[in-house]
This record gives C-alpha cells, sequence and structure tokens, in this order.
C-alpha cells in the first residue's frame, strides 16, 4: 500500500516495488511506473494502484455428476497482472490520496470473475461423468481442463490478467455418498485381509505338519535304525552263544573222550586185575582182603568173629588145605 504524505497543497507518495502507480491528470497519464516516489496536488490528480504481485484465492467449488451426485472440490488459484495501465483502465484502482487505501474493491472484482470462469467450467467438466468416473479420474484432468479454459478466455486477456497456476487439493463426493462408495472397497480389502489371514493360517499349518512329517519320518528312520541295531546285537549275540555252545560241546566231548578213555583204561585194568584174581583160590582172595583192610585201617578197637563166621572159615580152610600144602612146590 502506498505511503502518502500531505504538505498543505502539495503531497507526496511513496510506493512498494511491487505495486505500479498510475497518476492522472486532468484524465491523462501524467506518470507511471512501479514503485515510484512522486508529488501531486491532491486536488488536481488521481492516483491508481496496480498490485504487481502473484496473487492466490481459495477456490471451493459445488457441482453434481451426470448421475446427480454433489461433488465438491477445493483448490487454489494463483493469478497476476500482466498489463497494469489496461486493467487499471477496466477496473477501478484508484485509491484515496489522504491514507492510500482503495476506493473501491478491485482484487475482490477480479476475483470474482476468475471464480465465475471456474464455476462454469468446473461444472461443465463434472456434468459430462457418474461419479465413479470423476473420482477414479481425480483430479488432474479437471485441472488442466481449467488452466485451459483460464488462459484461452478473451476477457481475461482483455483486461491483463494472466492465471499462474491452478492447484486442486481435493475431489470428493458427499459423506454419505463417500461411505457408500467406501463400503465395497472395504469390503473387498477386509477380504483380502481375511483371505490374507487364512493363507497365513493354512502356511503355518502346513509347515507344522511338514515339521510333524518330518519328526515322525525322523522317529521311523531312528526306529528303524534301533530295529537294525537290535537285529545285529541278536545276531551278535547269537553268534556268541553259537560260538559259546559250540565250545561247550566241543569241551564237553572232549570231557567226554577223556572220561571214555580213562574209564575204558580203567575198565580195562579192572578187567585184567579181574581176570589175574580169577584162578586165586578164595582163601588167598580173603586173605589179601583181610591184608588190605587192615593195611587200611589206623586202630582196630573191637573185631567181632562169630561162631558163623569162624566156621565158614574153617570150612573153606579146611577145604583149600592140600592146595596150601602143595603150594611150597
Amino acid at each position: 500500500m502506498a505511503q502518502i504524505s500531505n504538505y498543505r497543497i502539495i503531497a507526496q507518495l511513496r510506493s512498494d516495488a511491487s505495486h505500479h502507480i498510475i497518476r492522472y491528470k486532468g484524465g491523462k497519464i501524467k506518470q507511471s511506473g512501479r514503485g515510484i516516489i512522486c508529488w501531486f496536488r491532491p486536488e488536481t490528480a488521481s492516483i491508481a494502484e496496480v498490485p504487481m504481485d502473484d496473487r492466490e484465492m481459495t477456490l471451493f467449488i459445488s457441482g453434481r455428476s451426470s448421475d446427480f451426485q454433489d461433488i465438491t472440490i477445493q483448490g487454489v488459484l494463483s493469478w497476476r497482472v500482466v498489463q497494469p495501465e489496461k486493467l487499471a483502465e477496466r477496473i477501478d484502482f484508484t485509491i484515496g490520496l489522504a491514507n492510500g487505501i482503495y476506493l473501491r474493491e478491485p482484487i475482490d472484482r477480479i476475483e470474482s470473475r476468475l471464480r465465475g470462469l471456474l464455476n462454469q467450467t468446473t461444472l461443465q467438466y463434472l456434468a459430462e461423468k457418474d461419479v465413479r468416473g470423476l473420482l477414479d479420474a481425480g483430479v488432474d484432468p479437471l485441472r488442466t481442463r481449467l488452466e485451459n479454459a483460464l488462459l484461452e478466455d478473451v476477457s481475461l486477456i482483455e483486461i491483463g490478467i494472466s492465471v499462474v497456476a491452478v492447484r486442486l487439493d481435493n475431489l470428493a463426493p458427499s459423506s454419505e455418498l463417500e461411505r457408500a462408495l467406501q463400503t465395497p472397497t472395504f469390503e473387498s480389502l477386509q477380504q483380502k485381509a481375511d483371505e490374507a489371514m487364512f493363507e497365513r493360517r493354512a502356511l503355518a499349518v502346513d509347515k507344522e505338519r511338514a515339521i510333524a512329517e518330518n519328526e515322525l519320518s525322523n522317529k521311523v528312520e531312528l526306529a528303524k535304525q534301533e530295529k537294525q541295531l537290535i537285529a545285529e546285537e541278536a545276531r551278535n549275540a547269537r553268534g556268541r552263544a553259537e560260538g559259546i555252545a559250540e565250545a561247550q560241546h566241543i569241551e564237553t566231548d572232549a570231557e567226554a573222550n577223556r572220561i571214555r578213555i580213562v574209564e575204558g583204561a580203567r575198565a580195562d585194568a579192572e578187567k585184567a586185575q579181574i581176570a589175574a584174581y580169577k584162578d586165586v583160590p578164595a582163601a588167598i582172595l580173603m586173605g589179601m582182603a583181610a591184608r588190605e583192610l587192615a593195611g587200611k585201617l589206623d586202630t582196630i578197637e573191637h573185631l567181632n568173629v562169630t561162631p558163623d563166621l569162624l566156621a565158614a572159615v574153617m570150612r573153606e580152610f579146611g577145604r583149600n588145605q592140600p592146595q596150601l600144602a602143595e603150594s611150597p612146590e
């Protein structure tokens, strides 16, 4: 905003570099430029101040799709002045010479014109598609449509206005419709989440089954190995038992052979001894037996000779007396 200093019949104006000053006198331009300092007489001068910096206006547009659903668009439009003198001819930018404030509201008039063009183009665009198509397309097609419409608009070119950029932040249906549209998507996402959870559970079950099968296979393999080991140990034990039995059999056979040989020799000796005593008289045999018995006895405390025993001995002795008499030969 320009700063004006009044000195009675004369005044001084100081402007910023971002503003274009146009001083009129008698309906003609006396001075024009950005950031100028000028002296003027308040009773004869008229001054316009045109902003040259980029301006932004907020967009909020409501419309209906081809299927009669409410759609709202939010964004920001940037514009600037490219021909200040031409704009000052079409829109009043006159400022008060006492305080430098606009006598009218020129910025509001410019933004009102821009907003009208934006609304018209947006409503036409929304009416061309249904709500699903609009939401699927997003804001880029509408933004391109608005930029082209503003750049090609003759009324803006005539007044020296240029559009810098159009930024759209949101293109959304009503809250009720948005919830209705979100429901299938939400259900689909929920279904996918459930499927993913089921797949994870199935995968976990498969892994557990694989682990169980692996453990069972290991147990079976260990059981087979243990069975083979037991069978091997049984074979070894059977072999050892058979070896021991065979050794025992051999030893038994050897002992039997030894006993048979010894007993045979003993029997042969006894047979020979019996044969040697075969022709010896009984009295002599009894005497030899008595002598052998006496040699084996240490002490004889009592000896009982019964009459029968003595009579038998004497009879035997009497029968063998001739033989005893002949024995010295």
